[in-house]
């Protein structure tokens, strides 16, 4: 099973295909190759291994980050 997570675009690196993207509190380099056109900040894209995958929108990426803090929660030891 894969699981991607949504991340907002913070920045993109100039001349490159390489993107700090903020994924559940933490920034990252991103690879964002994999999408069409340029990236901007603001944007949300679907997160797996490194890559950015795909374009999300603001309501499906606030409905997926949802649904992964409720499944954190629900596995957390009590």
């Amino acid at each position: 099973m894969c699981l991607g997570l949504p991340g907002q675009v913070v920045s993109v690196v100039a001349g490159s295909h390489i993107g700090r993207v903020e994924v559940a509190g933490v920034v990252r380099d991103i690879d964002l190759s994999l999408l069409a056109g340029p990236v901007l900040p603001g944007e949300y894209v679907l997160v797996h291994s490194g890559m950015a995958l795909e374009r999300m929108s603001v309501e499906r990426a606030g409905e997926a980050a949802g649904a992964f803090r409720a499944t954190a929660r629900s596995d957390a030891p009590e």
